[in-house]
C-alpha cells in the first residue's frame, strides 16, 4: 500500500487525493495552526508549511522508523513553520491548552485501519476541546462501516459532521465547531482531478443514525475479542 510521495522539487505538490481535500479544508477554514496526527513523510504538513511559513504544522508520529525513512530517504529537513516530532497523538493532544490549535489533521493507521484509541468519544472530545476543526482521514469500503462509526463519535464531539469522499478508499470525515462555507468546500473538492463527494451535516446525520460511536471501555472488549479469535 502506497503511504506517502514527496515531489523533492516542489514541497506544494500533493500527489494523493485525500490529502489535496484536507488542504481545500483547512485553507477554507483559514487554519494556520495546524496539529497532525500521524506524519509519514509528512506531505501535507510541509506543503502548508512551504505557503505559510509563518504558521505552525505540528506532526506528531509515533514510528521513529517512519521518520527515519522521511529524513533519509525523502527530504524532510527543519523548515519555517513545520515542527516534527516522535510522539504518541492521543497522548500529545492531552497535554495541549484549550484552543491551542485552529485544527487538527488525523492521518494514522494501523494496517488500513484508524487506531482505535483515536477514534472515541473521550479522545474526540478531547481533540474539539483543543482545535474547533477535526479531519479523520478513513480507508473504508462501500459498507462505511468504520466512515459510520467514526462519525458517530465525532458528532458526540462536534455540533457539525460532514464528509468529503468515494464510496470506496479515502474519506475525509470531519467535525466542526464553528461555521464554513461548506458549499465552498464541496465546490473545490469535486473540482480535484480525483473528485470527491461531499456529504453535507443532515445527511451525514442519517447516516450514522443508530451507530453506537467507540468508547475507551470497549477497546479493552475488542482487543480481549481479536485475541480469542486468533
Amino acid at each position: 500500500m502506497d503511504a506517502s510521495y514527496v515531489d523533492l522539487a516542489d514541497p506544494a505538490h500533493l500527489e494523493f487525493d485525500y490529502m489535496r481535500w484536507m488542504r481545500i479544508i483547512l485553507r477554507a477554514a483559514r487554519a494556520r495552526r495546524v496539529l497532525h496526527v500521524g506524519g509519514g513523510a509528512c506531505a501535507l504538513a510541509r506543503a502548508l508549511a512551504s505557503e505559510d511559513p509563518r504558521g505552525l504544522q505540528q506532526v506528531c508520529e509515533v514510528d521513529a522508523d517512519v521518520l527515519a525513512v522521511a529524513r533519509e530517504h525523502l527530504g524532510l529537513r527543519r523548515a519555517a513553520g513545520l515542527r516534527v516530532r516522535r510522539a504518541e497523538g492521543r497522548a500529545f493532544v492531552a497535554r495541549q491548552a484549550d484552543g491551542a490549535w485552529d485544527a487538527i489533521a488525523i492521518d494514522a493507521f494501523i494496517a488500513a485501519t484508524v487506531p482505535r484509541s483515536l477514534i472515541t468519544v473521550e479522545a474526540l472530545t478531547d481533540a474539539a476541546r483543543v482545535a474547533p476543526l477535526t479531519l479523520i482521514n478513513v480507508l473504508d469500503d462501500r459498507s462505511a462501516r468504520d466512515v459510520r462509526r467514526i462519525g458517530a463519535a465525532l458528532s458526540e464531539a462536534y455540533p457539525q459532521v460532514w464528509a468529503l469522499g468515494h464510496r470506496a478508499g479515502n474519506t475525509i470525515v470531519a467535525g466542526s465547531a464553528g461555521p464554513l462555507r461548506l458549499d465552498r468546500i464541496g465546490a473545490q473538492a469535486a473540482a480535484d482531478p480525483s473528485p470527491a463527494r461531499f456529504t453535507p451535516p443532515a445527511a451525514m446525520a442519517r447516516l450514522v443514525s443508530g451507530t453506537a460511536p467507540l468508547r475507551d471501555e470497549d477497546i479493552g472488549v475488542i482487543a480481549a475479542r481479536d485475541r480469542a479469535r486468533r
